[in-house]
């Protein structure tokens, strides 16, 4: 076992121990959500690293401490990416905690959540004992699927050590067209879309210096995103003028 990982055992039988709780923390990005927490300070940054990753097999594995960022960054140099868009809340996130939080970003209701990417952990539970759930690929689930128990759980279920994630290739084309409607009229135009064929990836609505303005991503094929661009209307936008705006809308801050 190494270091890193003894001291983290060594610190949950103390507790045990002395039945003290103990106050599971990352980046501490998200410390923001819930109730106050209690309990001394278990830092889990000191498990930090990539542990395998296959970018033929879409499968990487990582350390629970390991920074978001670090790991985006690693994927987009093979072309390949998180696609639920996880949330940072600041520079600090870590992937434990994306799991733990088990929150996605605005390509949630086309691609999915953070369970459905999540493919085994390695988890310390309340015993101080280390436990493996899950393995590297897509069918490895014989009775409970504790893996994906671990995502939203907020560390409830025991400390996250590693975790397995399946990631995709960067869709080919990318496109976001603006339209002024007010918020019914953007609700039914998305309903509307939502029953073609078009590569539709993610949605916004805002109220921006009193304008309602919609804003609609598409991702997907060349010809695809084209053609919807076409058929659908409304002003395509520059991409890389945009992606700001969409990073925002990932964290939750743009105007509630």
């Amino acid at each position: 076992m190494e270091i890193a990982l003894r001291q983290i055992v060594d610190r949950v039988q103390a507790s045990v121990a002395a039945q003290t709780p103990l106050r599971i923390r990352g980046g501490g990005t998200k410390d923001f959500h819930g109730l106050a927490l209690r309990g001394e300070l278990l830092d889990t940054r000191v498990l930090t690293g990539i542990v395998s990753y296959e970018p033929s097999e879409l499968v990487v594995t990582a350390r629970a401490g390991t920074p978001l960022a670090e790991l985006e960054a690693v994927l987009a140099e093979q072309g390949q990416c998180l696609p639920f868009e996880p949330p940072h809340f600041g520079a600090g996130a870590t992937v434990g905690g994306m799991v733990a939080a088990g929150l996605s970003g605005p390509a949630r209701a086309s691609v999915g959540a953070v369970r459905d990417y999540l493919l085994g952990v390695v988890l310390l539970n309340g015993r101080a004992e280390l436990l493996t759930f899950g393995g590297q690929v897509m069918k490895n689930v014989a009775g409970y699927d504790v893996s994906r128990l671990m995502a939203g759980a907020w560390g409830t279920l025991g400390l996250l050590t590693e975790v397995s994630l399946k990631v995709l290739p960067v869709a080919p084309a990318e496109a976001t067209l603006r339209f002024e409607c007010h918020q019914a009229d953007a609700l039914r135009r998305l309903h509307a879309w939502g029953g073609q064929p078009l590569p539709l990836n993610a949605s916004c609505w805002v109220e921006d210096a009193g304008v309602d303005q919609l804003y609609v991503r598409l991702r997907g094929a060349v010809a695809a995103v084209d053609a919807a661009c076409r058929s659908m209307g409304g002003t395509r936008l520059d991409n890389a003028t945009v992606a700001p705006d969409w990073r925002a809308c990932r964290d939750q801050t743009l105007p509630w």
